[in-house]
């Protein structure tokens, strides 16, 4: 997967860095990618290809749950592992090596649904975006940009919910996180948009136990050394 550098998202993600709402703090991307293959993604392409054919050839989809009738098909296939892979790209230290058990947390979406999710989350984050922009509204500024960049009306939308564990945003306090991707079929091209939200409160909390045990471990090496 090749970035793409696109002018456009650099004002919404400078805006959505670190977005001090008070008690909590936003943090958001939209990033946007080529799905051309660099060396290390032909290697994770093929070994997700294999894992998928294995799995395919061990499997019965009489299991309703089962992934089998969905990657029996190479397009479906394709997509996913692009999914997976900018899922690699967007969480370098996170191991996605497993396309099967990525599978379980995609889910296709409607734009309508989207725009549901934003209206639930990123109210406070529109509400500020506008009183910075002189009143212009910040999903229409996304959306634009998106557009460009993908062509929303052919655009697949689809969502990642992992379970909590498996989940590469969340951080300490995290309160939510969603991941959004709208791909472009023909013209390969992959646009990410991930969001959290992180307790301001929490966050503080987790600092001052750090400082706390921080002390009592150097009051411990003071009294080793007396």
């Amino acid at each position: 997967m090749k970035f793409l550098e696109y002018t456009p998202l650099d004002s919404i993600n400078l805006f959505l860095d670190h977005l001090n709402l008070g008690e909590s703090t936003i943090k958001g991307n939209l990033e946007a990618f080529s799905c051309k293959h660099t060396g290390t993604d032909r290697k994770l392409s093929l070994s997700l290809e294999h894992e998928i054919l294995d799995y395919l050839g061990q499997s019965s989809d009489s299991d309703p749950s089962s992934p089998v009738e969905y990657l029996s098909s190479r397009s479906s296939r394709r997509t996913l592992i692009y999914l997976v892979l900018t899922l690699s790209h967007m969480y370098p230290d996170y191991d996605f090596s497993s396309a099967v058990r990525a599978h379980l947390f995609f889910r296709e979406e409607e734009w309508e649904t989207f725009k549901q999710i934003y209206d639930t989350y990123l109210f406070e984050a529109a509400r500020e975006w506008a009183i910075a922009h002189g009143g212009s509204s910040l999903l229409e500024s996304m959306t634009k940009a998106i557009d460009e960049l993908v062509k929303l009306n052919e655009c697949e939308i689809y969502s990642y919910n992992p379970d909590f564990d498996g989940d590469p945003f969340l951080e300490k306090g995290a309160i939510w996180s969603f991941n959004f991707f709208f791909y472009n079929r023909k013209l390969k091209r992959v646009v990410s948009f991930r969001c959290c939200c992180i307790s301001n409160l929490a966050t503080e909390g987790f600092l001052a136990d750090e400082m706390f045990n921080e002390e009592e471990e150097e009051d411990l090496f003071i009294d080793m050394d007396m």
